[in-house]
């Protein structure tokens, strides 16, 4: 079956329901930003029916709609591309859960401005949630990637250039915010409390057709569908039935207290459109990547060092196992955590923190909530005997340290290329003042969002004359957006513009 990503959001509020709210703070930039935190226990209050085949359905979702709609935004990404055939993000290019789930305004799989040699402008639509009064918006990261411009408009139609704060591409998730403050928040739920056949609503900006809310439920946890393509990768999603679309990306999935259960984050369907098979990165995910986006930066991710896979009902024969349910360790990566505590390959991790774990997704949900040098207490299956281990957290690096923030590449080596001043009999020869030639590309973004080729010369960076190369590092240095380089071929005829970003 094709997989493909979504831009859905899933919400619901009750007003009669009673919340205890928890509040975290977190110093970001000199900022308190505070995040509201509820449990996930059901709402009360709610009028129930019965329909047609007899089932026990809430009657009325109304009240749950009108508040949720608000904290719910539409996200528009703008991405400069050049060349005729747009380079290597053309969308032909990109796997093929992401390709119709990167919707143009109008509801389009996906759009580019006309061809030419010129720049184009490729434009995807997505959802976000407020989670913070003052602008904080979480949203997926394949809505935000490589984006040189994100313009975000709220349900009462306001419009707000928006910045990212941080990304985490192995969960899929990125942090943005805008520059605005009061703003109606979804308070983030205990989403191990969620429990399978609750109802949820979907509330988002499908196919252009914003604040559309749609209901279903939880249809089971703990999903693991292989959508992300990054090497220590996280999926344990909340999977949903409620009608979710392309342009949901980054919606919010929310139990019947208007708490925030998951962001919405793929589908899977033959079609590119919904068959009943929604699915949300959980809430405790989503706080712990935004907790450590503010407080560090960077996503601060513990891990085992450990291969592993579920245990069913044909590996515990295979395997011999006394288990039918737990996550197998096949084998531990060399000075691996696990392996410094004591695991072996063979063992059945079957609990963690105090928690029965069913299969390897939900190991990996748990391991993902902790940071390295975090310890945590670990329960495997050995040969039909249960043994207990205490184990220290390691960073993908190997070490128990906290990962600092990258530091900001200087602009030039981001651009993976070696340049050259042109000299002044070059510059006469071409009819121009001066510019920088580029003779060597390497891995970089010339190279991943543009089709140069070696032996361009850079005339202007960004509308700004450049005749060497110190004048083009001073062009682009400090440039976190999208970037214009302008130049000319002596091989070939007319001017090209190439574009990219810079963050």
């Amino acid at each position: 079956m094709k997989r493909t990503l979504l831009y859905s959001a899933l919400v619901a509020f009750l007003v009669t329901a009673t919340t205890l709210g928890v509040f975290s703070w977190f110093q970001q930039n000199n900022r308190t930003v505070k995040i509201e935190h509820i449990d996930g226990t059901a709402a009360k209050g709610v009028a129930w029916t019965v329909d047609e085949d007899g089932s026990v359905v809430p009657l009325d979702f109304t009240k749950t709609a009108e508040e949720v709609v608000k904290a719910v935004v539409h996200i528009k990404s703008t991405q400069s591309v050049s060349g005729r055939e747009g380079g290597p993000q053309d969308f032909r290019q990109l796997p093929d859960p992401f390709r119709e789930f990167f919707g143009d305004p109008e509801g389009n799989p996906f759009y580019r401005s006309p061809r030419g040699n010129g720049p184009q402008m490729r434009v995807g639509t997505g959802s976000g949630v407020m989670i913070n009064e003052d602008g904080y918006i979480v949203t997926n990261n394949h809505v935000v990637a490589d984006a040189d411009d994100l313009e975000v408009t709220l349900y009462d139609n306001r419009n707000f250039k928006a910045t990212v704060i941080g990304t985490d591409p192995s969960t899929d998730l990125a942090l943005i915010r805008i520059k605005a403050q009061g703003l109606p928040t979804l308070p983030l739920v205990n989403s191990d409390n969620v429990k399978v056949g609750e109802w949820v609503l979907a509330v988002g900006n499908p196919m252009g057709l914003n604040s559309t809310v749609t209901a279903g439920i939880v249809s089971a946890k703990a999903r693991n569908i292989n959508i992300l393509r990054e090497q220590f990768a996280v999926e344990s999603f909340i999977q949903t039935d409620a009608a979710i679309n392309p342009g949901n990306s980054g919606g919010a999935l929310v139990n019947l207290q208007g708490g925030l259960v998951g962001i919405n984050t793929a589908i899977a369907s033959p079609t590119g459109a919904y068959t009943g098979y929604g699915f949300a990165v959980p809430a405790n995910i989503v706080s712990k990547v935004v907790e450590d986006l503010l407080q560090y930066g960077v996503v601060q991710r513990g891990v085992l060092g450990v291969m592993i896979r579920s245990v069913d009902g044909s590996l515990a024969k295979e395997k011999g196992l006394d288990v039918t349910r737990g996550a197998y360790v096949d084998s531990l990566l060399e000075n691996s955590a696990a392996a410094a505590a004591g695991i072996r390959a063979g063992d059945v991790v079957v609990e963690v923190a105090g928690r029965t774990i069913q299969s390897s997704s939900e190991l990996q949900e748990m391991i993902a909530r902790y940071r390295p040098g975090d310890k945590v207490a670990v329960k495997v299956d050995r040969e039909g005997k249960t043994k207990s281990f205490e184990v220290v957290l390691n960073n993908r690096q190997g070490s128990t340290a906290l990962v600092e923030k990258p530091k900001q590449q200087d602009a030039l080596s981001m651009l993976g290329a070696e340049f050259e001043t042109l000299s002044s009999d070059a510059a006469r020869k071409l009819d121009i003042v001066g510019g920088v030639k580029v003779t060597k590309l390497y891995a970089g973004k010339l190279r991943h969002y543009t089709d140069m080729r070696e032996g361009f010369i850079i005339t202007q960076a960004d509308g700004r004359k450049v005749t060497s190369v110190e004048e083009l590092a001073e062009a682009l240095e400090g440039k976190s957006g999208g970037v214009m380089l302008e130049g000319i071929y002596e091989d070939v005829p007319g001017v090209r513009y190439y574009a990219f970003g810079m963050q």
